[in-house]
């Protein structure tokens, strides 16, 4: 008979270290998806500020009733923020981790908000963003694990 009461664990040897799981992809992709909303965002900003009549619904249509060039900054500054926590994500950090989270919840709501103004696009993004925010809360820390 062999004795096993010497053998080591996983789960008490402090020397072994578990690599990332396969789910640390959903990290990165969340990474690259905050990073390509972001751009989506900002272009779609950039539109909105220089021009008014792209848009086929008046500003009054809106689920909020404010101009276009407030809401293309508001994409633009959602867009620069998306692209900052997706670079931040993919880095690991955990500050990205929490703003990329934010942004994409913030994200969400101002494509709700502009729903009526490009629906098609607007559902779309709000889809990602719930994927992205999926992506981080649930596979976060795996990436971070990868890099230590």
């Amino acid at each position: 008979m062999t004795d096993t009461s010497h053998r080591r664990s996983p789960a008490t040897d402090e020397s072994y270290e578990q690599g990332p799981s396969a789910w640390a992809g959903w990290v990165v992709f969340g990474g690259v998806m905050l990073i390509m909303m972001g751009t989506f965002q900002a272009i779609q900003g950039l539109i909105a500020v220089f021009d008014d009549g792209f848009y086929l619904v008046r500003p009054s249509g809106l689920v909020v009733d404010v101009d276009y060039n407030t809401w293309g900054w508001t994409h633009i500054i959602i867009g620069v923020v998306a692209v900052l926590a997706g670079v931040g994500l993919l880095a690991g950090n955990m500050a990205a981790r929490v703003v990329g989270v934010g942004i994409a919840f913030l994200s969400a709501l101002v494509n709700l908000a502009f729903i009526s103004a490009y629906p098609v696009w607007s559902v779309i993004l709000i889809a990602l963003d719930v994927i992205v925010i999926y992506a981080i809360i649930v596979h976060g820390r795996e990436l971070k694990s990868q890099y230590r």
